[in-house]
């Protein structure tokens, strides 16, 4: 197996955390997905621990991905969630290794068939004989996927006025504009046309070692594909290495992973998230 180099960079301390209010005409059931990934608990120095104002009973579970979620129910009236989590990092920008070679279907790990299907925002049906068309004559294996990212990433216009929750993989195709997660959605149903499993992240991504990017701060979205015997991150709306990409959850795509699922009516009152890297303690 080809070693695989990784560029040298100093540690770091990332503090990470959100506070989000809501409103509630009425008691509503919630279930949510804003935990860091069990994969960096050991990177914890100070945990995320959630927090309600006012204080209600949380209840956690895994789901069927692997992600750490909570269930509480919502008081009539105005509730904030908070967390405020700190983190060592190993500085190392995200991992490039242009060798990996794509895997035959017949050959791919039975828990990764689930990520070459369609889902509710990737709509392999629709783009399989576009992807086609523009990739099935060029390199495959990690190659191919960068050839995805490329596309994706000259394809879509970033704006946050054209955020819609509903838009999926197809409409951003034709749109051609949208947020994080649209060039994910729309990466990852190419790959998955390409016989390529891919799943959605989302987590913290702040400007870490970089000038800072004009915009409110939120969480973000992109993917990772399997290749040769592992997943790999790729991240189509910046389209290069990032250094210090908090996971907070995976999955088909954003439908699996969102930060609150609500069973009755609600207002989204205020949204904060930082994600910042601080001095050592």
């Amino acid at each position: 197996m080809k070693q695989q180099n990784r560029p040298f960079s100093e540690p770091l301390q990332i503090r990470v955390g959100f506070e989000i209010e809501y409103e509630c005409p009425a008691p509503t059931p919630m279930i949510l997905a804003l935990n860091i990934h069990h994969s960096r608990a050991a990177d914890l120095i100070r945990p995320d621990i959630l927090f309600t104002n006012p204080a209600l009973p949380i209840t956690a579970y895994h789901d069927l991905f692997g992600n750490w979620c909570s269930r509480i129910v919502a008081p009539q009236g105005r509730l904030v969630l908070r967390a405020d989590a700190l983190l060592n990092d190993d500085g190392v920008p995200d991992l490039v290794a242009p060798w990996v070679q794509q895997i035959p279907v017949e050959s791919l790990p039975e828990s990764t068939l689930v990520y070459l299907l369609g889902s509710r925002y990737c709509e392999t049906d629709l783009l399989s004989e576009t992807a086609w068309q523009l990739f099935g004559n060029g390199p495959t294996g990690w190659a191919r996927v960068q050839a995805i990212c490329d596309f994706v990433h000259h394809h879509i216009t970033f704006g946050y006025p054209f955020a819609r929750r509903t838009r999926t993989a197809w409409e951003a195709y034709n749109e051609k504009c949208g947020v994080c997660r649209d060039y994910a959605h729309l990466a990852i149903a190419l790959c998955r046309c390409m016989n390529i499993p891919a799943r959605y992240c989302t987590g913290y991504l702040g400007d870490i070692r970089i000038p800072p990017i004009p915009g409110p701060m939120d969480f973000a979205g992109w993917f990772e594909a399997y290749l040769g015997d592992r997943w790999y991150t790729f991240d189509a709306r910046n389209n290069k290495p990032k250094i210090g990409r908090v996971l907070m959850a995976r999955g088909r795509d954003a439908c699996d992973v969102a930060l609150a699922s609500t069973f009755g009516p609600n207002t989204l009152l205020r949204f904060n998230v930082w994600a910042d890297e601080v001095a050592p303690v």
